[in-house]
């Protein structure tokens, strides 16, 4: 089982904060270093405010040097397709090839109000999500010295050069979701990852069961590879697991029942083994208090060794 960590940095975050987090999760063996995308604050002042996600990941990508860096997911309202392609593919070449791209819908209405970003029905942003995704590949996968056209319903392309090219040869689309219909088909013709997000363990499988169904259908043998994402509050002992709920102001049994890796580092192993039964290959970790790194080494040191 391979462990990202994942940040909330709208909860209240500057740069600085996040290299501490990213620098560490390097050293300390992690696979990957991702935050969301949001610009509003879900609970608290959110104080100093939010950060971008691809201004972030861009000082990170000079500032780290093996650690993967993502975005778990990309609002596709926030940016159009093609300037959101370059700065992608930028990032990509600034880190020598370490991003991971995730994009998805958009939901969080209130933070289109506060920043004047358009916010169309949920039907519209899933037919920009799909143009979206098909632009972007196009974009990344058209050879140097051709044009890239596209004509669809939301964004149109005439004579793009395409440039400039990440540096993977094929940088990993992220696709994930609850979703029924759409976002497996999604996932089946555009990721390389399925992600699914802060659901209870035994609810994982059959989301991964429909991206398996999707890629059937649409004719696809390799199958992406599948992850999840949970809540992560480890301690030493459970005096430990109280303190570090406390400071991020949630229960533990409410965490633990919702599908997190709470509790001692045996607690933890067991959490995350229940992903990996249900076909689970890569773990989102999601750190709520950026300022304890003690908890990033922590879980790198005790419980990734037991996972093989």
């Amino acid at each position: 089982m391979r462990l990202v960590i994942f940040t909330e940095p709208q909860q209240g975050a500057t740069y600085s904060d996040l290299l501490k987090v990213a620098q560490t999760a390097e050293a300390a063996g992690y696979d990957g270093f991702f935050r969301s995308d949001h610009y509003l604050t879900m609970g608290g002042d959110g104080l100093p405010g939010p950060t971008d996600a691809w201004v972030t990941l861009a000082g990170l990508a000079v500032q780290t040097s093996t650690i993967r860096l993502g975005t778990l997911v990309t609002s596709g309202t926030f940016r159009h397709p093609g300037p959101l392609a370059v700065s992608v593919a930028q990032v990509d070449e600034m880190s020598g090839g370490r991003v991971e791209f995730g994009l998805g819908a958009g939901w969080f209405d209130a933070e289109h109000s506060a920043y004047g970003i358009p916010f169309p029905p949920v039907g519209e942003r899933f037919d920009r999500l799909a143009e979206q995704l098909e632009i972007i590949e196009g974009l990344f996968t058209t050879p140097v010295g051709q044009t890239y056209d596209f004509q669809g319903k939301h964004y149109r392309f005439s004579d793009s050069p395409a440039l400039p090219k990440p540096k993977q040869e094929r940088l990993p689309f992220i696709v994930g979701g609850k979703g029924a219909r759409r976002t497996p088909a999604l996932a089946a013709r555009f990721a390389a990852e399925f992600n699914t997000p802060f659901v209870k363990q035994d609810e994982v499988g059959p989301l991964f069961e429909r991206v398996r169904q999707a890629c059937a259908e649409a004719g696809r043998a390799d199958l992406p590879t599948f992850s999840s994402a949970a809540v992560v509050c480890v301690g030493r002992d459970d005096a430990e697991v109280k303190r570090r709920a406390a400071a991020i102001g949630r229960d533990v049994e409410e965490m633990r029942e919702n599908g997190g890796i709470v509790g001692t580092v045996d607690q933890a192993v067991e959490a995350v083994g229940k992903y990996r039964e249900q076909g689970a290959a890569r773990l989102f970790l999601q750190v709520l208090d950026l300022a304890d790194l003690d908890h990033v080494e922590l879980v790198a040191s005790q419980v990734a060794p037991q996972l093989g």
